[in-house]
């Protein structure tokens, strides 16, 4: 019987210790996606890609939800989830700012091509 009282007692240290090492990984995988939406929404998602960066909002909120529930497996998930949304949302918000400022400068160069014409036809 002392035998069995050892085993259910290391039993329960180990079940404890694998909690503990799968909180902290969620943890910090929840906040480093907090800051890749952080980054996405200063780089302007919101008004550049706001499908991805509403995707990655939801999944954080459930990531946080499932965090606070100690349902670490799927807080990880979903923060990686919501991490990739995110950088792809970042992408995006870059990508149409890239687009943008070409477009400007084609535009600007039309019109030097045009006032070049122009000077030279006199």
């Amino acid at each position: 019987m002392h035998q069995l009282g050892r085993v259910a007692v290391a039993a329960a240290v180990l079940a404890l210790s694998a909690c503990a090492s799968q909180k902290a990984p969620a943890t910090a995988d929840v906040a480093v996606s907090r800051n890749a939406v952080a980054n996405a929404v200063q780089a302007g998602a919101a008004d550049l890609a706001p499908e991805e960066i509403t995707a990655a909002r939801a999944k954080m909120m459930r990531a946080n939800e499932a965090l606070a529930a100690k349902d670490y497996k799927l807080a990880r998930e979903l923060a990686t989830q919501a991490q990739a949304d995110a950088q792809l949302a970042q992408s995006k918000a870059a990508s149409a700012k890239a687009t943008a400022a070409s477009n400007a400068l084609n535009e600007d160069l039309r019109v030097l091509r045009q006032e070049v014409d122009r000077a030279n036809s006199q």
